[in-house]
């Protein structure tokens, strides 16, 4: 339990709440669920730029480091295809990879072909049911997808003034402004309640929300004196009680709540105000192609990890079609922005295509 861990090594409740936070990051999961322990470990795990446990911005934002992917893919020679849904995988007779057919009826012949969508959306929508073993399909289908993220992207125009940090006089950024900042996480008690009500099917009452501003380290996301501000909040269920869904005045109605609770630690925060984009469990889905709004194609769950990952006898990137790849979040070892998936399915792949 990761309350335990929290204990052992932590006495302030603040400080044993925050760091609380990354265990339940895109989980529908609490403090107290058992194995929230290694959520906490799957997000401080790694380095970056000599760092253990760094976290970085991308500067430019973060569609930015998919064209710095892609830039370094067709500099080898790579042909990238934007815009461009895929319809199906393409199958030889002996269920063998052929390539894939785009929206437009285009095909794209190859050999192997590499999914980095969810293995729901590769194995249920883009392959033909019978081609795959029912008992596969049933794994595919049960795996837990359930998300408690409703993300809000807010323009400001000017910085918010903590009443812990008020603003310095000349209005410039203070290294606070430059963190991530965790609102309602005074105590691990308050996030468990937080998510009892969402697994209840209400949004939180007190949502708990990880604040980040990105435009003060990269001035050119905001006009002058204007900033953009990330909040990834917590708990809100994919479907409300009653069955109702994600309308208009539900989604601001949430929002609301979460500005009035950044306006207690930050006052005139919901008065600088000047757009703001809310994007619910569905949404997430909807727009990008996360299962039920999952930002890990799936739940960091024990039970869905490791050999486990997506199902189990196919963890190792390889998938009941030949020359069929996943290499996504819902692969081993699961989310982040790591890479970690891609590079092992590519290894996989590149030691398949020299047997073909």
């Amino acid at each position: 339990l990761l309350g335990q861990i929290l204990d052992h090594w932590f006495e302030s409740e603040p400080l044993k709440a925050t760091l609380a936070t990354d265990a339940v990051i895109g989980a529908m999961a609490s403090p107290h669920t058992p194995g929230s322990g290694y959520v906490l470990l799957h997000h401080v795990m790694g380095e970056l730029e000599g760092r253990r446990g760094a976290w970085g911005y991308v500067a430019g934002g973060m569609g930015a480091l998919s064209q710095a992917i892609a830039q370094a893919a067709t500099a080898r020679g790579a042909h990238i295809f934007a815009e461009k849904a895929v319809c199906h995988v393409l199958l030889g007779r002996d269920r063998e990879v052929q390539g894939v057919v785009l929206q437009d009826g285009t095909e794209v012949r190859s050999k192997l072909v590499l999914s980095n969508a969810s293995p729901q959306i590769t194995f249920l929508e883009l392959i033909p049911q019978e081609q795959l073993p029912k008992d596969f399909v049933q794994q595919i289908r049960q795996i837990d997808t359930c998300s408690p993220v409703t993300k809000i992207n807010v323009a400001v125009d000017r910085l918010p003034s903590f009443l812990a940090a008020p603003n310095a006089h000349d209005g410039q950024p203070l290294p606070h402004h430059q963190c991530s900042i965790h609102l309602n996480c005074e105590g691990i008690q308050l996030l468990h309640q937080a998510f009892t009500e969402a697994a209840q099917g209400h949004p939180s009452s007190r949502p708990m929300i990880e604040l980040c501003i990105p435009s003060v380290l990269d001035p050119g996301l905001a006009p002058p004196g204007c900033h953009v501000v990330s909040l990834f909040t917590q708990y809100t269920p994919s479907v409300l009680a009653g069955g109702q869904s994600w309308d208009e005045q539900a989604r601001n109605a949430y929002a609301d709540t979460v500005f009035d609770c950044i306006e207690d630690y930050a006052p005139g925060f919901k008065a600088s105000i000047i757009g703001r984009d809310i994007l619910t469990p569905p949404d997430l889905e909807r727009i990008f192609g996360l299962p039920g709004g999952n930002i890990f194609h799936g739940g960091m769950s024990l039970d869905q990890l490791y050999f486990a990952r997506p199902a189990p006898s196919y963890s190792g990137y390889r998938s009941p079609i030949p020359g069929l790849y996943l290499c996504g979040s819902g692969a081993h070892p699961g989310g982040g922005v790591m890479g970690a998936a891609g590079r092992n399915a590519a290894q996989v792949a590149v030691k398949d295509f020299r047997h073909l």
